[in-house]
């Protein structure tokens, strides 16, 4: 668990720590990766501190979203990957909610997000299970 004071992503958001700042609203702050995974990767994150998604107000996403979408047209990529982890081993390095634009170069398989998708195969009978369960949890 990451204290507030702590926090490397509040300390850029006080202005402690430099950062490119791209756009910063009421709610929420954008700024370069200083380890890019291509040209042009940012961050996005709400001016609260949260830890993850699910303990962050309703009110920061639709700004965070919004800048992701406005940082996507202005670099101009046809291919880019929005990332959002929560949690250390769902590889969330930072223990401040955060998102991520990472343009995917065209023809590149070294540049931008490289990911592994281990797909299961479960049987559209698990399937109709969880899905009640989660149903039935909302």
């Amino acid at each position: 668990m990451t204290s507030l004071a702590s926090c490397i992503f509040c300390k850029i958001i006080k202005g402690e720590i430099p950062s490119f700042k791209l756009i910063e609203t009421e709610l929420a702050y954008s700024f370069l990766d200083i380890g890019p995974l291509a040209k042009g990767h940012s961050l996005i994150i709400p001016k609260v501190h949260a830890e993850k998604l699910h303990e962050l107000p309703d009110s920061s996403l639709t700004d965070i979203l919004s800048i992701a979408k406005k940082i996507a047209l202005a670099l101009e990529c046809e291919n880019y990957n929005i990332l959002q982890n929560n949690g250390r081993i769902a590889h969330q390095e930072v223990g401040h909610v955060h998102f991520h634009v990472i343009p995917k170069p065209a023809g590149s398989d070294k540049e931008g997000l490289v990911i592994g998708w281990p797909q299961q195969k479960p049987s559209m009978d698990e399937l109709k299970s969880l899905a009640e369960e989660i149903k039935g949890k909302l």
